[in-house]
């Protein structure tokens, strides 16, 4: 059976990898894998990103109620320290989720690695 040429400026063009005009599985794949890398790259950055906003937003937090107390907004330190222990119990475990996936993700791929070496 003959390979199905593409036609010109095919929007199947960017699948093929070799130039030859003819897409395979192969190369169907290999960028589906590259899309999938590049998505989990993203979602990981965002999830970086959003751990160090979050620790950003502790450290500045005392600062929010010192600022409120020198500029005399009583309601606003009352405010902010009534909303305190819930804002750091919460943050925290947000971020101690991010840092022990990171963890969990690490030694998952450590052992992984360890297994691929003992079979050789």
């Amino acid at each position: 059976m003959a390979n199905k040429k593409l036609q010109e400026k095919s929007k199947y063009e960017k699948y093929d990898l070799n130039g030859d005009g003819v897409v395979t599985d192969a190369e169907f794949e290999m960028d589906q894998k590259l899309i999938r890398l590049e998505n989990e790259d993203k979602k990981e950055d965002a999830q970086r990103h959003m751990a160090w906003f979050a620790l950003s937003g502790m450290l500045l937090y005392p600062l929010a109620m010192i600022i409120s107390a020198i500029a005399d907004l009583q309601s606003a330190v009352d405010a902010l320290s009534d909303i305190a222990p819930t804002y750091f119990v919460s943050v925290a475990a947000l971020v101690a989720a991010f840092f022990g996936k990171e963890a969990y993700v690490k030694s998952k791929d450590a052992s992984a690695s360890v297994k691929k070496e003992e079979k050789w």
